[in-house]
């Protein structure tokens, strides 16, 4: 990378800040170029400038939160790749909570699922390499790869102190975004496994088939976000849209207006009325919550399952001239009800603990379904 660019990288973010610390910001730039200059030049050994600047440029990114980070141009075509739904690699969502590497959540049947990896474990090292200072985009990249390659990860559970390492081996990920079956008493059950640009359309096909397959209406809907990391935040607008007929979905604020949004519902009664239970985890993050926040403040839905994440923030991705790309935490989600999802996450108002012996919450979901006409259930205390 040359200078310029650098220095253009760090113009852009003084700009998009606040005009009140532009002098101190001027002064720190000053002094980094001078810096810069001084170790190019007097450095003991010979430094490859390229290298400098980056590191430069992560560590500014890593003291503002987990998400923000700086993509180099190869890094920027491993984001296009994941967000395309289908990539080689080993199918774990991961984020970095306090300073560790987290897992957010496995992708449904992929590698790491199938290896009992499951959200919040952590992920120590990756190919013998520790995670300790490793970047969320620098892990991501040690996961990928083609199918049939190996990758060892050594994982550490909640339940269990001791590390383990696990030899995980790659595969093509697949990630189907909804996914329906009907259960007994009539009920459709709808699995959305991420938020992709068509999955409020297929949400919608996926009840009309559950319906047809019922030759008639359904006694109750189960939409089921465990383990669903996000995604495009439109998506779940719309998707909370299918439910809702009036009033604020979620708020979208930043620092400034042109990165504040308030997305409202619009589609009356696009969606038969049905009873309707949202199973969530710690896996659920992101959009997920905002659509399990939304039905719940609007009384539409009853929560079911544990605590989700807490990751209620928006990353833009722009595309800077060289072909690299910053990845910059802009605005937080508010529920209707305006309070903050970050850090926080959904609470359920019926809490039941995963069972690795047998699915308790949809269990517990069809129960509740069953016993009431309305889906209006009283919180549990």
């Amino acid at each position: 990378m040359k200078r310029w660019c650098v220095i253009s990288l760090l113009l852009f973010l003084i700009f998009t800040g606040s005009a009140l610390g532009e002098e101190a910001t001027y002064k720190g730039l000053s002094n980094f170029t001078r810096v810069l200059d001084l170790v190019e030049r007097n450095y003991v050994d010979d430094v490859d400038s390229e290298k400098l600047t980056v590191s430069a440029i992560e560590g500014m990114l890593k003291t503002l939160d987990p998400y923000s980070s700086y993509l180099t141009p190869e890094r920027y075509k491993e984001l296009e790749i994941g967000t395309s739904g289908e990539f080689g690699g080993v199918g774990i969502e991961v984020t970095l909570e306090n300073d560790a590497l987290t897992v957010i959540t496995p992708i449904e049947g992929s590698p790491a699922a199938k290896a009992g990896i499951k959200p919040g474990d952590l992920l120590i090292a990756i190919d013998g390499k520790s995670t300790r200072d490793m970047s969320i985009d620098e892990a991501v990249k040690s996961l990928r790869g083609p199918k049939g390659s190996t990758v060892k990860v050594t994982v550490q559970s909640q339940s269990d102190k001791n590390p383990r390492e696990v030899l995980l081996v790659r595969d093509i990920i697949y990630v189907k975004s909804v996914n329906s079956k009907l259960l007994d008493g009539k009920i459709g059950y709808i699995k959305l496994s991420q938020f992709q640009e068509k999955t409020s359309e297929e949400l919608v096909k996926a009840i009309k088939g559950l319906e047809s397959e019922n030759r008639g209406e359904l006694n109750g809907l189960i939409l089921d976000l465990r383990n669903n990391p996000g995604g495009l935040l439109t998506q779940a607008v719309e998707v909370a849209d299918e439910f809702i007929d009036e009033g604020l979905i979620v708020s979208v604020k930043g620092r400034g207006e042109d990165q504040s949004t308030e997305y409202y519902a619009t589609k009356k009664n696009n969606t038969t009325d049905y009873p309707l239970m949202v199973i969530v985890n710690k896996g659920s993050a992101s959009a997920s919550e905002v659509v399990a926040e939304a039905l719940q403040d609007r009384k539409r839905a009853t929560i079911i399952g544990t605590k989700t994440f807490g990751k209620g923030s928006v990353q833009s991705i722009i595309k800077l001239e060289d072909g690299s790309g910053l990845k910059l935490t802009t605005a937080k989600f508010y529920a209707p009800s305006g309070r903050s999802i970050n850090q926080v996450g959904v609470i359920p108002d019926v809490v039941v603990e995963d069972d690795d012996r047998k699915d308790l919450q949809l269990e517990r979901a069809k129960e509740l379904l069953k016993a009431s006409g309305t889906g209006k259930i009283a919180p549990s205390g």
